[in-house]
C-alpha cells in the first residue's frame, strides 16, 4: 500500500484553526511535521460550520478536524477521502460507523493530551481545596477579615477516584504520586485489576469509588454507556467533603442532578471544563455557585498541547501515506476494506 514519492496527497484543515484574516490562531499546531514533506499539499476550509459540509471534503485525501462534527451527510462526497485526523482524543463528534461505511480511517491524537489534561486536573484540585477563587475575591473586595472563614485542606491523605484509566488517568496518578495522597481508586470496566495495580492504583466498582473518594475525576469517553453516568444516585453516594471534576465530555454528568447536589451542599464543589450543549451561548446554571470552577472546554489548552496534538495528527496522515498503520486508529477494519484500497489505487496512479 506504499505511495510513490511524487503522488500528491491533499490535506485540509478545518477553518476554526484560523482567524478572520486567514492566519493560524495558535502558536504552534505541529505543521512543521508535514510542511517539509513535498508529498503533501496542505490547505484549509474557507468557512467554519458546526458540521463539515460535503463540499468541504470534495477532492480532499486527508482532513485535520478541530471542532466541527463529521456526519453521514458530511461524508456524502468523500470519494477521495482516506483519513480524518481528530485534533484531540475525543471522537464523539465523529460518526464512526459513517466513516467506516465510506472507507475513511479515523485517527485520534493518542497520548498528546495526557500530560496537559492531567496537569490541569491537578491545578483544579489545588484551586478547589485552597479556595483560590474565593480568596482572590477577598482581596479584590477588601474583605481581609474574612480569611479565617475559608480554611482549605491539602491533598495529603486524601483519596483520588479516577473514572476511566486511559493515558490521561494514568498521567494524573503519576503526577500526584508525590503529594502524599492515599492509593488512588480506579473505575474502568475495560481495564484489568492487574493492569490498574501496575500503575499504583486499585480497581474498584463505581459505587465504591464514589463513596470513598475525596476527588472524583472523570476521564472516560462519552458513549451510550457513559451518558449520564453520574446522576442523582451517584452524586448522593459521594461524601459531602468531596469534589467532582469533569475534563472529559459534557453528558457524562447529569447537569440538573449536579446542580441540585451543589445547591443542597451534598458535595463540596466541582470543576467543569465541558457541558452538554457547547458552545454555551448563555450563562450556565453553574455560574451561581462560588464553589464551582468553570472553563470553556479549554482548561488544558497550552502551546505545548497544541504542538504535540498537531504533530501527532499530521504524523498519522504521514504514516498512512507511507503504508504504515497510524497510531490511534479508531476503526482499523477500514484498512482492509476493498473501497479503501480502491481509493489507494487511484491515488497511487495519479500524476503529480
Amino acid at each position: 500500500m506504499a505511495m510513490t514519492p511524487n503522488t500528491p496527497f491533499c490535506v485540509s484543515l478545518t477553518a476554526d484553526f484560523f482567524d478572520a484574516s486567514g492566519q493560524i490562531k495558535y502558536h504552534d499546531i505541529g505543521l512543521d511535521r508535514i510542511d517539509c514533506n513535498r508529498r503533501f499539499s496542505v490547505g484549509r476550509f474557507d468557512d467554519h460550520h458546526p458540521e463539515i459540509s460535503p463540499e468541504q471534503l470534495s477532492g480532499v485525501n486527508g482532513v485535520v478536524v478541530l471542532t466541527p462534527r463529521v456526519t453521514t451527510h458530511s461524508l456524502s462526497q468523500s470519494s477521495e477521502l482516506l483519513v480524518i485526523a481528530r485534533f484531540g482524543v475525543g471522537f464523539d463528534s465523529v460518526d464512526v460507523p459513517a466513516c467506516t461505511a465510506q472507507d475513511v480511517v479515523l485517527c485520534i491524537a493518542t497520548g498528546a493530551v495526557d500530560r496537559p489534561v492531567a496537569e490541569a486536573t491537578v491545578g483544579w484540585m489545588l484551586a478547589l481545596t485552597h479556595h483560590l477563587r474565593t480568596k482572590d475575591r477577598l482581596v479584590r473586595e477588601s474583605r481581609w477579615g474574612e480569611r479565617s472563614v475559608f480554611m482549605g485542606c491539602e491533598l495529603r491523605e486524601r483519596t483520588l477516584g479516577v473514572i476511566g484509566f486511559g493515558g490521561i488517568g494514568r498521567s494524573l496518578v503519576k503526577l500526584l504520586s508525590n503529594f502524599g495522597m492515599n492509593p488512588p481508586l480506579v473505575y474502568d470496566p475495560f481495564m484489568t485489576p492487574s493492569t490498574v495495580q501496575e500503575h499504583g492504583a486499585t480497581s474498584v466498582s463505581l459505587d465504591e469509588l464514589l463513596t470513598r473518594a475525596d476527588f472524583v475525576s472523570i476521564h472516560c469517553p462519552l458513549s451510550e454507556q457513559t451518558r449520564n453516568l453520574i446522576g442523582d444516585r451517584e452524586l448522593s453516594m459521594m461524601k459531602s467533603s468531596s469534589y467532582l471534576i469533569n475534563t472529559a465530555r459534557g453528558g457524562i454528568v447529569d447537569e440538573s442532578a449536579l446542580a441540585k447536589a451543589l445547591a443542597s451542599q451534598s458535595i463540596a464543589g466541582a470543576a467543569l471544563d465541558c457541558f452538554v450543549d457547547e458552545p454555551l451561548t448563555s450563562p450556565t446554571i453553574f455560574a451561581q455557585f462560588e464553589n464551582v470552577l468553570l472553563a470553556p472546554h479549554c482548561i488544558a489548552w497550552t502551546n505545548e498541547m497544541f504542538r504535540d496534538t498537531g504533530r501527532t495528527a499530521f504524523q498519522s496522515i504521514i504514516d498512512l501515506a507511507a503504508g504504515i498503520t497510524p497510531k490511534g486508529v479508531v476503526n482499523p477494519e477500514v484498512l482492509s476494506r476493498p473501497g479503501f484500497l480502491q481509493k489507494w489505487n487511484r491515488l497511487q496512479h495519479q500524476s503529480p
